[in-house]
């Protein structure tokens, strides 16, 4: 039913400037308001305990669904989509990927520009709420870390939902609103600012421009967008204690301390590549280098050159930084750095174990003991996140995608970072001309990586519909 609302606010911009698109929205909203008010009616009188199984249940369908009904304006409006691309490109919104089979977005129409933004601006937070309210609680992939006082006690995933969602919204539409402000005094028009600024802090990547960023040719712009990238990447929980008065506490933390350090590094290396063997002045050097590097690393997927060009050092690295993804508690994917920071640690005591083997060694994170089950689901999470990763890339090969893009695809969906490499699928390329089955098969890599690969996994587990 929320969706249907959504719906509305393209359809009025359309109708606004008189594209006949706004009765696409119209209906869709009108289509999707019916099964949602159905499935309300449905669950009337149910209890409000959800149970763990049910959660996992819950939180998968959602995404899935939300997809579904959201392609609807795209499969109907005049973009010549198939449901197929419609779905992409509806799913690349909602998990904030970025991937898109859309060309000539400088002539699309409003509507169909503000939907895709609102996708993802939607996304970003509801997975914010999902993943500090909801995946502590299943226990998905090491997220027991982040147990905070508004999860449930008890064995029930009831969490206050409603103070948890109303706290981190308020700073999600706060930042939202700053970028865009921040975007149109640096020379976007309204209309761009508040697309850019949805899709920035939801660190999705969707622009207006086929050219993405790059469109508008402007130092101010991009330096504001690799801010409010990192932004999007923090911990929202934390930046709520900011405003509350607790400043310290965003830069205590040590998640955020490695993530910080470790977007600087890399856009120092990149940007000295640039120098001295692309013979770049410095100055562009680190404009390019900060802003393609951030995009990449954040999982947005902005652009405002095409890497791939740059050469093969960079073109590799590019790859690796798809893999490291932002905070947890963030809008950001991939991996993230506190799975990296656990399995340093777990490393780091288990050399120490080697040299003293009657000595006790406990890895630690942010200064806790990291418990012995959420190392276990972060090292299981790695496995299955590099063994979907080699599935996936096979998969994509097997219908004929070269090597360069299957690789670069796979890795895009799973860590929903947005543009792959090389000619077809980078950042200068779409994913229009890929076959049918490969998009399918992206858009499950895109569901996956958004949830933490275990919360749709164990739907296809017969032990979990047992009893």
């Amino acid at each position: 039913m929320a969706l249907a609302g959504a719906m509305l606010l393209p359809a009025l911009v359309d109708s606004a400037v008189g594209n006949p698109d706004w009765q696409v929205f119209a209906a869709s909203a009108a289509v999707t308001f019916f099964f949602g008010t159905a499935l309300v009616l449905m669950s009337r009188g149910g209890t409000e305990a959800i149970s763990i199984r049910a959660g996992f249940v819950l939180t998968t369908s959602s995404w899935i669904v939300v997809a579904a009904f959201a392609a609807l304006p795209m499969t109907f409006s005049d973009l010549g989509f198939n449901y197929t691309d419609a779905f992409f490109e509806a799913m690349s919104g909602i998990t904030t990927t970025g991937s898109t089979v859309m060309t000539g977005l400088d002539n699309a129409p409003p509507g169909i520009l503000l939907w895709r933004a609102l996708l993802q601006w939607l996304g970003g937070v509801g997975f914010i709420v999902v993943a500090v309210a909801i995946l502590p609680k299943l226990q998905v992939a090491g997220m027991q870390l982040f147990q905070t006082e508004f999860s449930d006690p008890s064995g029930k995933v009831a969490p206050r939902v409603a103070q948890l969602a109303t706290s981190i919204g308020s700073i999600y539409l706060g930042a939202t609103f700053l970028c865009m402000v921040a975007y149109w005094a640096a020379g976007m028009s309204g209309f761009d600012a508040i697309a850019h600024a949805m899709t920035t802090i939801a660190t999705g990547g969707f622009s207006t421009s086929d050219a993405s960023v790059g469109h508008f040719n402007s130092a101010s712009i991009e330096w504001l967008a690799v801010l409010f990238m990192m932004v999007g990447s923090l911990p929202f929980l934390l930046l709520w204690t900011v405003v509350r008065g607790r400043p310290l506490n965003l830069f205590r933390d040590t998640q955020v301390q490695w993530f910080v350090g470790i977007v600087f590094i890399s856009v120092a290396v990149v940007a000295l590549w640039q120098w001295l063997s692309n013979d770049q002045t410095p100055g562009l050097a680190l404009r390019e280098s900060a802003f393609n590097v951030t995009s990449i690393i954040t999982g947005t997927g902005y652009a405002t050159a095409d890497f791939w060009q740059w050469g093969s050092f960079p073109g590799i690295i590019f790859l690796v930084f798809m893999f490291i993804g932002g905070c947890a508690g963030s809008t950001s994917c991939s991996v993230k750095i506190f799975r990296y920071q656990v399995l340093y640690s777990a490393l780091r005591a288990q050399l120490a174990r080697l040299m003293r083997p009657h000595a006790v060694f406990i890895p630690h994170f942010n200064g806790r003991p990291i418990p012995d089950s959420a190392t276990d689901s972060v090292f299981t999470f790695f496995f299955l996140f590099l063994l979907l990763f080699a599935v996936l890339t096979f998969g994509l090969a097997a219908l004929g995608l070269d090597f360069v893009t299957a690789v670069s695809s796979a890795a895009t969906a799973i860590a929903n970072v947005g543009p792959g490499l090389g000619d077809v699928v980078g950042p200068g390329g779409t994913f229009a001309n890929i076959p049918d089955p490969a998009k399918w098969m992206m858009a499950a890599g895109m569901l996956l990586g958004r949830l933490e690969i275990f919360t749709v996994l164990i739907l296809f587990s017969p032990a979990f519909w047992k009893n």
